[in-house]
């Protein structure tokens, strides 16, 4: 960019706490400065009171606080400020009104529908950041060949042919904007449907918005033109909540200098590690602006060109730890959440994970935890002197790792006190009695020093951090070992050595401003104009003019843009396109980049060949035969930064001795100031480096090198206190259980990237986990509940039924619910593992997902009457999916195809999607089987089993403690150990159980005697449905983050009466039990022990299809609320948390139109704690197809607790042409013919939810049902076809 010789240029990064400032001299010099971002006794503005002092104490020239700073002598300034992110997380932007197409008011409350955390039966999940909503009554939709509805005049935008079905009334958007105003609301954002590709009437709300009065005024066609309204309405929304507050604070920025900073060049960080003119910098790009200067100043500092080794950022701060990857161009996403906002937008690809120096410390049911609370700034860790609690800096420096003498004396009430020693040790001698009396416990391990444990806790924070690398690395095919560890923020370099040794990783980069490295990257970074636009085209021949004519269009934009900026030989384009396989959902933003253009290419390169390769990559596989489509051209230039010169430091002197604590005790470790250390300089660990801002742990085995700019590179060691025995040890227990759930959570990731189907890949309708040699569960990732305990009854099954016939090689296949299904659409993958040796699998690993069609009497495979098993799809006992390596394609396919041959059936009707998620799932399986013999080589098998069992036994602790806790509460109310409850299914059922507490055992009895018999119908649960509902509702009211495995149900004796409807015969229909009478277990064990009111008790299931398309759904509800919280609306509840398809992804791809998807108000019961209401959903049909409708809670109403209301009950309805409306009832399959120009055919569903009181309070109210209506609007057509 333009020279600034002769002037100082400042690149400031303005944190939550603190400022940091780099400033380069008209020298050559460079100074950095740390101060406090909010200090209103002395300074209004921390980045202003930064350039003040630099120039003054540079200049020797007076520059008064309360004078504007003279510009004359400033070249530059870069910024990042977390101004935007704070205000997102403490819901501090500007009041905002929501404009969005009628019949979508709630859609961004309700989102995909799913719950973040699962086993918070409160769930917590941040508000909207409208005040209000304005519903439009316009429509604008897709065009589709064969669809039977009458046509409207096309409109055609960037490949889509669209019709306006319904024109925008401006006259009333009018009326509804003024009386928006005149409640005070000035910032509006838009959100229309398919405005996307088409946003003409987009654009004339604005122009009317704008003309009104509205300051700010989003458009989301404009802030992200990019396919999915949820994600494009969140984007929107925040950019008109927070880009007004960001104008306020530039506001205040530019007083603070003459002329308002006119004639000085003033440039934001963006969440992209671009930087942007001031004038530009808006709300949506600048939620990561403090955390990517971070990313761009390890980038540049520690990748070397020449090696090409890839750098694994991280940034360990006082609440979290942000880890992040560059392997010579950033890794961008584009749908990224933050502050429980999912934003659409190009961000930097940077994984958070709640450890940080500030995370407290616990000791639950013989584990160690750390975090994910933290102590905050106030009052802090226990050290620093406010009565806060125990930290991992509190650790830190009971193991002298932090010396209190080397930190300035800002602690205690009057922040003129040193870090207390004294208080850390107090509170850990406090914790130590604690753990020790718990290892008292026969068989156990001797008793902790105070030293043990503070350093059992630093190990356990580094396997919680060691775990986001492992995700962005080995879950994406990378090598962990083979990065480079870049290390920056102030806490990092106290646990650096010890998490890139336990990833195997050789080396840690410090940069020497690693202290302020965000500032120091602002310096560095280039200045980025992007421009985006929909497309929709096909990659092929005949579109390649069209692409390049784009493509050269918006390069032109960005190469004006940044001459502009004073760029003029320095500017690059880089052009990406947005591109799929047709059929799928799942995008990747793809650069040509090395792939050069050639005769089967646009001009821009080789995207066919670049997106093939990246996505074989990223997912394991490609389509070679389907067509790949373009959904977005985007176009990014940079006006590239000069690289800066470091300028190094001399002379070196040890300035202490101290005594730090390690694996081998205390050691004698030296103490040196980074300052005055010169270049080329080593340091053998132990010894410690400090500066200003960081302290940095060389340990022992490693050793620290002074580079020629002044940075620290250590060499990583190998750890000599690898032997680990069979006996139990608390810490290694809580880093084992990390480490099995990260094995589960790597499977679940390379199953979502492998897999080809809606369902699984974007509805996350899958889970995976991991066994032991006896089919017990050990680790299960969070995925659906539903899955819980049934995947170990089918591992066990396979055991016993195969037994010695089980091989290496083998992948076994089985769906049956006597083998341990659910349903016959889940079809679980198992894998044994063996090792050298050994003769039986010393582990097995298992992947369970939702195939949307297996076959059966209805497309879907969810029928509504099925009345055997073999009505529902293809069943597999204990098939061998692959046998000696090789996969059974031929035998598969005949299965899958076989139901065709019962009256009525078909087999299944998407081979395809079967056999690459089967697949996908076996890759996801071979995945879990390396990681799973990785742990083994670091360990031993011995250790990893017994370990295995150790945590299987730290679950089943947890639950007896929480069974006591119980019973001790309840004999004091009631006198009794006993609970009982009973609820029906619609058709009249009883579900009844009755439970014993043994108190002194903490064990319990689980009696369903006296439920009712299986039923004609498919509303049968197989047995391992009740152990997943069982489990689930365990873990639920445990409270605290346990490992979810077989340990839980150990003190628990569960007696179901065989041919009951919880325990059916072998040839039962069940497809309705998975995901209807699961939903009503969970309501039978809660109301037994009091916990929450009934939520929507079932999953609202509909499919439609024809011998073309197929499409299954899950609708969300409300749940039910609890003592002390209403129950949230519009979102999945126990059982399931799968998510719903984007409007706009569903009427692209499906002979579909979405009328309206909103809460369905006062459904949720009354009472003092009100139940979360339920959700309306309108479908129109533009095609024949058949409807299925699986659902429940259609004549029981889900109950209230302790006084609290039923929610109301759920409905189904067809809504005829003639005006009639009919009741299709719960469960019924129904033929929809539109007949061309006839008539119209909508399906809408209601759902539900329950509340609850207090005891003598108020009432709780319970949650409310889901109604489905159908209507036949126009002329009369023939009668609709019921399937029997």
């Amino acid at each position: 960019m333009a020279e600034t010789k002769g002037k100082f240029d400042f690149a400031i990064d303005r944190g939550g706490t603190f400022t940091d400032v780099f400033a380069r001299l008209p020298d050559g010099r460079e100074r950095v400065l740390k101060l406090l971002s909010r200090d209103p006794q002395n300074y209004k503005d921390a980045p202003t009171e930064g350039i003040r002092r630099v120039l003054e104490e540079e200049t020797g020239k007076a520059c008064p606080r309360d004078q504007p700073v003279d510009t004359s002598l400033i070249g530059w300034i870069r910024m990042g400020t977390t101004v935007a992110t704070n205000a997102l997380l403490e819901r501090e932007g500007e009041k905002t009104a929501l404009l969005v197409t009628k019949g979508f008011k709630d859609l961004l409350h309700i989102g995909t529908q799913a719950r973040p955390k699962l086993f918070d039966l409160e769930v917590a999940m941040p508000e909207v950041l409208y005040e209000e909503v304005i519903e439009v009554d316009e429509r604008v939709v897709l065009r589709q060949d064969g669809c039977q509805l009458p046509k409207k005049d096309p409109k055609c935008s960037t490949g889509d042919s669209l019709e306006v079905w319904k024109q925008l009334d401006l006259e009333q958007v009018e009326k509804d904007l003024r009386a928006v105003l005149s409640r005070g609301i000035t910032s509006l954002a838009v959100l229309l449907l398919h405005s996307y590709t088409w946003s003409d009437h987009e654009k004339a709300v604005g122009s009317l918005a704008r003309r009104l009065g509205f300051t700010q005024v989003s458009l989301s066609s404009e802030v992200m033109p990019m396919v999915r309204a949820v994600p494009r309405g969140y984007t929107v929304c925040a950019d008109a909540y927070l880009t007004p507050k960001i104008h306020q604070y530039l506001k205040g920025f530019t007083s603070g200098f003459k002329d308002s900073l006119k004639d000085v060049d003033v440039l934001f960080m963006q969440s992209d590690g671009g930087l942007t003119p001031m004038e530009q910098f808006c709300g949506s790009r600048a939620v990561l602006s403090g955390p990517a200067g971070g990313v761009v100043g390890y980038a540049v500092t520690s990748y070397n060109q020449m090696e090409k080794k890839p750098v694994i950022g991280f940034d360990m701060g006082g609440t979290s730890t942000d880890v992040s990857r560059y392997a010579g161009q950033y890794e961008h996403v584009f749908e990224a959440t933050t502050a429980g906002v999912t934003l659409q937008a190009p961000q930097l690809d940077i994984n958070t994970v709640a450890a940080g120096g500030g995370s407290r410390l616990f000791f639950r049911s013989g584990m160690f935890v750390v975090g994910p609370e933290s102590a905050g700034a106030h009052p802090g860790p226990a050290c620093y002197r406010k009565g806060g609690p125990l930290t991992v800096t509190d650790a830190n420096l009971a193991l002298g790792r932090l010396l209190p003498s080397f930190f300035p004396k800002i602690f205690g009430p009057g922040e003129n006190e040193p870090l207390s020693l004294e208080e850390t040790m107090k509170h850990f001698h406090r914790l130590t009695q604690e753990i020790n009396s718990f290892l008292t416990v026969p068989n156990s391990q001797s008793e902790m020093s105070v030293e043990e444990v503070a350093m059992g806790f630093i190990r356990v924070a580094n396997e919680a951090m060691c775990r986001p690398i492992r995700a962005l690395t080995q879950a994406k095919g990378h090598d962990t070992s083979k990065h480079v560890l870049a290390c920056f923020g102030g806490a990092g370099g106290q646990h650096a050595c010890a998490i890139a040794r336990a990833l195997g990783m050789k080396t840690v980069f410090i940069h020497k401003y690693s202290g302020v490295l965000s500032a120091y990257g602002l310096a560095l970074a280039d200045v980025v104009e992007e421009v985006q636009e929909p497309c929709s085209l096909r990659y092929e021949p005949r579109s390649f003019t069209e692409l390049d004519k784009r493509v050269e269009l918006l390069s032109k934009r960005c190469h004006d843009t940044l001459c502009g900026h004073g760029f003029t030989r320095s500017i690059t384009t880089e052009v990406f396109l947005h591109m799929r396989y047709e059929g799928t959902d799942c995008a990747l933003m793809v650069t040509a980049a090395g792939y050069p253009s050639n005769a089967q290419s646009c001009r821009g390169g080789d995207f066919r060949s670049a997106f093939t390769k990246r996505y074989l990559k990223e997912f394991g596989f490609i389509i070679p035969d389907r067509t790949i489509m373009v959904d977005d051209i985007r176009v990014r230039g940079c006006g590239k930064s000069e690289t800066m010169v470091m300028q190094p430091s001399t002379n070196a002197c040890v300035c202490h001795v101290t005594k730090c604590y390690f694996e081998d005790g205390y050691l004698d470790t030296s103490v040196y100031l980074w300052e005055e250390l010169p270049c080329g300089h080593s340091i053998p660990g132990p010894a410690i480096i400090i500066d200003k801002n960081s302290t940095i742990l060389v340990e022992p085995c490693c050793e620290a090198h002074l580079t020629e700019g002044g940075d620290v590179c250590v060499a990583v060691g190998s750890d000599p206190h690898c032997a680990l025995g069979t006996e139990l040890n608390t810490v290694q227990l809580s880093i084992f259980s990390h480490r099995f759930m990260s094995i589960a959570e790597q499977m679940g990731r390379v199953l979502q990237r492998t897999s080809i189907s809606t369902n699984i890949k974007e509805r996350l309708d899958f889970s995976c986990a991991v066994f032991g040699p006896d089919g017990g569960l050990v680790s299960n990732a969070p995925h659906i509940p539903v899955h819980l305990g049934a995947m170990q009854e089918t591992v066990q099954y396979q055991i016993k039924a195969l037994g010695d016939k089980l091989k290496k090689g083998d992948v076994i296949l089985s769906n049956h619910p006597c083998a341990g299904g659910s349903h016959l659409p889940d079809l679980t993958v198992i894998t044994p593992v063996f090792r050298e040796g050994i003769s039986g699998p010393v582990f097995f690993v298992a992947s369970r997902g939702h195939h949307a069609d297996i076959g059966g009497i209805t497309p879907g495979s969810m029928p509504p009457h099925s009345t055997s098993l073999q009505q529902e799809g293809a069943v597999f006992t204990s098939f061998k999916l692959v046998t000696g390596g090789v996969f059974q394609e031929e035998a598969v396919t005949e299965a899958l195809m076989a139901p065709a041959q019962y009256p009525g059936c078909s087999g299944t009707r998407n081979l395809h999607d079967n056999l690459s998620d089967l697949r996908a799932q076996v890759a996801a399986n071979q995945r879990g089987s390396q990681l799973v013999g990785e742990l083994i080589d670091s360990y031993g098998l011995a250790v990893v089993q017994a370990y295995m069992g150790y945590i299987q036994s730290n679950a089943e602790l947890a639950v007896r403690d929480m069974l006591r806790d119980f019973a001790r509460r309840r004999r004091q109310q009631t006198g009794s150990l006993e609970v009982e409850s009973e609820d029906f299914m619609d058709d009249g059922t009883p579900i009844k159980l009755r439970v014993q507490i043994n108190e002194a055992e903490g064990s319990a009895v689980f009696d369903f005697t006296g439920t009712g018999t299986e039923v004609w119908g498919n509303c049968n649960a197989p047995r391992a449905i009740t152990l997943s509902a069982l489990i689930y509702c365990l873990r639920c009211m445990v409270g605290q983050d346990i490992p979810l495995n077989q340990g839980c149900l150990t003190p628990i004796k569960v007696i179901i009466p065989p041919g009951s409807i919880l325990q059916p015969s072998m040839n039962a229909a069940v497809v309705g039990g998975n995901v209807l009478t699961s939903q009503r277990v969970v309501d039978v064990i809660f109301k037994a022990f009091e916990v929450c009111a009934a939520s929507q008790g079932c999953m609202n299931n509909i499919s439609f299809g024809s011998e073309r398309v197929g499409y299954y759904e899950t609708v969300a509800g409300g749940a039910g609320a609890g003592p002390g919280w209403n129950g949230r609306s519009g979102v999945h509840s126990h059982m399931t948390n799968t998510r719903i398809t984007d409007p706009e992804i569903l009427e692209k791809r499906y002979p579909v139109i979405l009328e309206q998807f909103s809460l369905r108000q006062n459904s949720g019961g009354a009472g003092k704690y009100y139940g979360g209401d339920g959700v309306i959903r309108k479908l129109l049909f533009r095609n024949n197809v058949v409807l299925s409708v699986l659902t429940e809670r259609r004549s029981t109403r889900p109950y209230g607790l302790q006084g609290g209301e039923d929610g109301a009950a759920g409905l189904n309805q067809l809504h005829r042409a003639d005006g009639r409306v009919l009741n299709l009832g719960a469960k019924t399959s129904v033929t929809l013919q539109p007949g061309v120009n006839t008539h119209r055919t909508s399906f809408i569903i209601f759902s539900w939810s329950s509340d609850m009181t207090h005891l003598d309070v108020q009432r709780l109210r319970s949650e409310r049902g889901s109604t489905v209506i159908f209507y036949n609007i126009d002329s009369p057509v023939k009668p609709m076809e019921l399937d029997q």
